[in-house]
């Protein structure tokens, strides 16, 4: 078993790899062919929308069929077929149809290796977030070199065959990888009741979209916002260089400690952070200041992301644990995308990169109330079972 958590960790280095061209990258790509602003935003938005649909049915059918590994095969045979009609595409609807497919195929593997590796921490007495810092890495890696990679292979225009070089090694490992089927029983659409009844989980998964509709807006349009103000293409990728390396201690660390904190209130923590991250973005017109600024991914998302796992994992029951996941998942890289990359889309043609970041600052801090103001219901309640 031991061997399988090694084996997960090579497959998120190589998967999250993957991401640091499309993260950082992709709108830049989409600059070259004339895209505006706004249209930029849809399209690094309305992918992510069709995960609002597509994570919770690739969670159930993993639950219901009681396989992780197939399906995520499955997922990523696909997307890779839809990259390539996105890198061909000649016209702003072509690109938009399938940066949607692209988005359908492979978002949804991201919370099936998270409830899979969720499983195989629980059995080698490791944290997830001792898998989940190789995806920081793996990031770190790409973004690192991405601009010594663009010029070797003729600049950004030819960002596909980066991309592709890079898909080789998730289904390599992948390979190595053995299934891990939920204990429980097999569900059905009956059974998957259950989970949309869990009152505690949806309030929660909707404090999570208040709070991460500018983290998402950040991720569509952080890399226009520095080339505006005179940042290269390699300082972008250096600025997700910063950002993903700087999450790695807090994947490494804040797992094995995490019983010690009440999430509620941890996250509403996380909503003061991200509150005081998006008003120095307003207020700071320095690329090179803001690229540094990056670093605080580090206790602003590193920090959501492990701790919500962690109470979504909690929440459901164990044969739904993939279903869960998912539903986190489409929530955040879901609604949140879409909502964020569009509205920020249409804030910063309108209003500019500080109008945008101080709207995000206002949602955050509304976020930390509902967070603490939760904790504090839940406190009264007195529940049998506390409710962190």
């Amino acid at each position: 078993m031991l061997k399988q958590f090694r084996v997960l960790q090579a497959i998120t280095f190589s998967y999250y790899a993957t991401q640091a061209v499309l993260l950082p990258l992709l709108p830049l790509y989409f600059q070259t062919k004339g895209y505006t602003s706004l249209q930029i935003g849809a399209l690094m938005s309305f992918g992510p929308f069709v995960a609002i649909f597509a994570q919770p049915l690739w969670g159930f059918l993993s639950d219901r069929f009681q396989t992780v590994k197939k399906i995520v095969w499955g997922l990523w045979a696909l997307m890779l077929i839809s990259s390539i009609g996105l890198f061909s595409a000649t016209d702003y609807t072509l690109s938009f149809l399938f940066m949607l497919l692209v988005y359908f195929f492979q978002v949804p593997s991201a919370p099936l290796l998270d409830s899979l590796t969720i499983k195989v921490a629980q059995e080698t007495g490791k944290s997830y977030g001792g898998v989940r810092l190789f995806g920081s890495l793996g990031f770190t890696a790409i973004a690192l070199n991405s601009h010594w990679i663009l010029q070797w292979i003729g600049g950004i225009q030819h960002l596909q065959y980066m991309y592709w070089v890079l898909w080789i090694f998730p289904p390599l490992f992948l390979f190595f990888l053995k299934d891990q089927p939920s204990k429980g029983e097999r569900i059905s659409l009956k059974s998957l009741s259950v989970i949309l009844q869990n009152k505690r989980l949806l309030w929660f998964l909707a404090m999570v979209l208040v709070l991460m509709i500018p983290h998402r807006m950040n991720d569509a349009l952080f890399g226009l916002y520095l080339s505006d103000l005179g940042a290269s293409a390699a300082w972008v990728a250096i600025a997700w260089a910063l950002a993903s390396s700087s999450e790695a201690p807090t994947f490494a660390f804040l797992g094995r400690y995490l019983n010690r904190f009440q999430e509620l209130a941890l996250l509403g923590i996380v909503g003061v952070l991200y509150t005081i991250r998006w008003g120095m973005y307003a207020l700071l017109d320095d690329p090179y200041v803001l690229g540094m600024l990056q670093t605080m991914h580090s206790v602003t998302f590193a920090v959501f992301w492990i701790v919500s796992v962690q109470y979504v994992a909690r929440t459901v029951p164990q044969e739904l644990q993939t279903t869960g996941q998912s539903m986190l998942a489409s929530v955040f890289l879901g609604l949140c995308g879409v909502i964020g990359g569009f509205a920020g889309g249409a804030i910063q043609e309108a209003y500019g990169g500080d109008g945008m970041y101080a709207f995000g600052a206002v949602l955050t801090a509304a976020a930390a109330l509902l967070f603490f103001g939760t904790r504090a219901y839940y406190r009264r309640l007195d529940m049998r079972m506390p409710l962190k």
